[in-house]
């Protein structure tokens, strides 16, 4: 580098510096850019992966709703020894099925099935039974959306669908399993609810629910190009994958990458959980994360995965890095060009003017004898620079003997400071300005100097060097300013040094408080932070169970408008109970009336008969058939009128019962009204209650929201605590310094100093 002229270096110098800072300036900007992006794409992931789950969550939750709401009313029934409907029952279910399409069957089975429902009879040949002749049917959704029914399986604990709820005591999902429906084979999993009387378990009723609608709805999200979703279930087992042979296996058959089975440690804690590894679909790195979710308040948790090759949603950030590098590298490029061209052109004027100089130089060197003018015709700088230096050089040879004069009085002069007498003067003298000023300058800067600093400088040598010794005591003997000024300054040395050390030992004294304060206050501000975080995460459990019988008081008021429909269509039926009674009595009038007419049929028969036989009498023995015949008219006419009167007897019992009916009926239509009227009350007053609840939550919610805020401020506090005992120490540390090294000089009343008293309070 020393080899080349200076246009050279100066190129290179620039060019460096450029290549440097653009350079560094591209990666700054390129690498922030691709950071930025980078990071904006995994948050988008991020909050696919978070919605995605909800609505997952939102599925589950609603499995559960119904599996309970089944549950309570087998639970309500057993508790009013209610016998319940079979063709009520299965229409239920087929209701259930048809508004719920995610769920594919519902059942229930009960160790003793005869306390909800009549035993089968003879007649009835529905295959709705087990084999020991309990109702317990099992409906089914078929591929075509027709249902099918079928027994479900006898009561068996071991059965993992009945014994989960038995042994967890509340609603619980199984791990996946396979069931054939239709031919096929589909993979379901199952979620049960436990019934209870009088504290013991009776049974278990479920819904059961296909996997596959999750694995449809999973591969419809859109994640970049090839990104997909996974969801991985409390067990470990894969629910939805875009490669089917994955189904339902567990996750450490699948792969033995430690990224992606650590999500499965995560998913037990329920906590979220983002790795990069190699995928399971392509094989390609790829950016996963993981959002755990909740099984209802079971503490079991799923997992929605998130998975998007790393080339897909860093192809912006790549794009943006490539085209920063790209454009930078052209600008470089230009740069370089124009410094060359400039440079070319610097180079050769330069060249000119230095060989100039050098023939100038060689003159003043007495190299040679004569010089030679700078031939630059350039009107620039370097040309105007040319003409300049040619002025001189002329002027120079004249003032060359001169100053050689000068010179030589200089450096008699020179030595005679040398020897540190300043009362010498330059007496030559010089046609140069410059240098006749500069013998002026050096002959007042030499009467200056005798009088500022002193007629022998090696009185102050001698004083200086004790002073480098930190020994600040000695004084000088001279009237010389600079002489007055060092013993001013050792004076206000000694008097620093002083203050020095006595500030250093109060220093230490309020060091010493203030890292016993700071120790204290680390202290309350490190248990004031635990404690907030207790009372943040029992409000917030207080938030989710106030938010819960929020959901459980909405659900209330559906029930209850289902149940004024079922009073309203009571009431409609006992109207028309009413008007078949009324239509029964109108009838019944009518068969009485019959009957009348039969009896007086059988009476004047009766009449008849005896004429007859009086007749017959009267004839003799011709007569004697006749009145045989006579004879048993008569007990037929008896036996007419024995039977209008037994079924006039019933008739007007059944008039009787069927005025009763229409009695009864009125006070059920009465019934009815008054249990509308007391339904629509209490509608009200679970709308009230759920209004109540809902502004309950909000207020809850701002509470939650600010314990949070105040949590983070508590948690900075500590940080700002712990913070300001680093920096009490580091006082500390720097009190001992001042006082330490005030101990190393030696100064006046050095041993007398004490620190002063600031009246602090300990």
């Amino acid at each position: 580098m020393n080899k080349l002229n200076f246009g050279t270096k100066l190129l290179l110098i620039l060019i460096s510096v450029t290549i440097i800072s653009l350079g560094l300036m591209i990666y700054i900007v390129s690498s922030y850019s691709y950071s930025n992006s980078r990071t904006d794409a995994q948050n988008y992931i991020n909050e696919l992966a978070k919605k995605n789950a909800l609505e997952t969550k939102n599925t589950l939750d609603k499995a559960i709703v119904i599996s309970n709401s089944i549950a309570n009313k087998y639970a309500s029934a057993i508790e009013h020894k209610e016998k319940l409907s079979k063709e009520g029952t299965i229409k239920y279910f087929k209701s259930l099925l048809e508004h719920n399409p995610f769920i594919l069957g519902i059942w229930f089975t009960f160790e003793d099935g005869s306390i909800f429902y009549e035993k089968k009879t003879d007649t009835d040949t529905q295959n709705y039974y087990t084999k020991k002749g309990v109702f317990q049917p099992y409906v089914v959704r078929n591929t075509n959306g027709s249902f099918t029914i079928e027994p479900s399986s006898e009561f068996d604990l071991n059965s993992e669908w009945i014994n989960l709820p038995y042994k967890n005591k509340q609603v619980s999902i199984t791990e996946p399993y396979n069931y054939n429906i239709d031919g096929k084979n589909i993979l379901l999993t199952t979620v049960s609810s436990p019934v209870y009387f009088e504290g013991k378990f009776i049974g278990a009723v479920g819904v059961d629910f296909s996997l596959e609608s999750f694995n449809k709805k999973t591969s419809e999200i859109k994640l970049f190009d090839s990104g997909y979703g996974t969801i991985i279930d409390a067990y470990g087992k894969v629910i939805s994958h875009p490669n089917i042979e994955n189904l339902g296996k567990s996750l450490k058959d699948i792969t033995t990458n430690e990224n992606i089975l650590n999500v499965l440690e995560a998913t037990k804690k329920g906590e979220d959980y983002s790795f990069i590894a190699k995928n399971l679909r392509s094989g390609v790195d790829s950016y996963s994360y993981g959002f755990a979710f909740e099984f209802g308040e079971t503490k079991n948790y799923w997992t929605f995965i998130a998975t998007v090759p790393e080339d897909e949603y860093l192809a912006k950030s790549n794009f943006i890095k490539n085209f920063s590098i790209f454009s930078g590298l052209i600008v470089l490029a230009v740069i370089i060009l124009v410094l060359i061209y400039s440079m070319k052109r610097l180079n050769k004027n330069l060249t000119t003017i230095k060989d100039g100089l050098l023939d100038f130089f060689s003159y003043l060197n007495k190299e040679t004898k004569n010089t030679n003018p700078i031939k630059l015709d350039s009107s620039d700088e370097f040309g105007e620079m040319a003409k300049m230096i040619n002025q001189n050089i002329e002027k120079t040879q004249s003032l060359i003997i001169q100053d050689n004069e000068l010179i030589e009085d200089v450096k008699r002069v020179v030595n005679e400071v040398k020897a540190g007498r300043f009362n010498k003067k330059i007496e030559k003298n010089s046609d140069n300005q410059n240098l006749e000023e500069l013998k002026n300058i050096f002959n007042e800067m030499l009467e200056t100097t005798k009088n500022n600093v002193c007629e022998d400088i090696n009185k102050v040598i001698k004083v200086l060097e004790s002073f480098a010794k930190l020994d600040f005591r000695p004084r000088i003997d001279d009237k010389g300013n600079i002489a007055l000024g060092i013993n001013n300054l050792a004076e206000i040395i000694n008097a620093m040094l002083v203050e020095n050390k006595s500030n250093g030992l109060t220093l230490d004294e309020s060091s010493d408080i203030l890292l016993a304060n700071v120790d204290k206050l680390n202290i309350s501000s490190n248990e004031a932070a635990a404690s907030l975080e207790e009372t943040a995460a029992a409000l917030e459990e207080i938030t989710s169970n106030i938010r819960n019988t929020t959901q459980n008081i909405a659900q209330m008021a559906t029930y209850s408008n289902k149940v004024t429909k079922a009073a309203n269509d009571g009431e409609k039926l006992a109207n028309q109970t009413t008007v078949a009674m009324d239509e029964i009595n109108t009838q019944v009038n009518a068969i009485n009336e019959a009957i009348s007419v039969i009896d007086q049929i059988a009476f004047q028969t009766n009449i008849l008969s005896l004429n007859a036989a009086v007749e017959a009498a009267t004839a003799g023995e011709a007569g004697r058939g006749f009145a045989v015949v006579a004879a048993e008219v008569r007990n037929l006419a008896s036996r007419s009128a024995e039977a209008a009167r037994e079924i006039k007897a019933i008739v007007e019992n059944a008039t009787s019962k069927a005025n009763q009916g229409k009695q009864i009926a009125g006070n059920m239509i009465d019934g009815y009204k008054e249990l509308n009227q007391n339904i629509v009350n209490t509608i009200n007053l679970i709308s009230d209650i759920e209004m109540s609840s809902k502004e309950q939550l909000t207020g809850i919610e701002q509470i939650n929201d600010a314990v949070t805020s105040l949590d983070r401020q508590t948690q900075q506090n500590a940080q700002i605590a712990s913070q300001t005992h680093d920096v009490a120490t580091i006082t500390d540390e720097i009190a001992k310094l001042i006082v330490n090294d005030a101990n190393t000089k030696e100064f006046v009343k050095k041993d007398e100093i004490k620190a002063k008293n600031l009246n602090i309070k300990k």
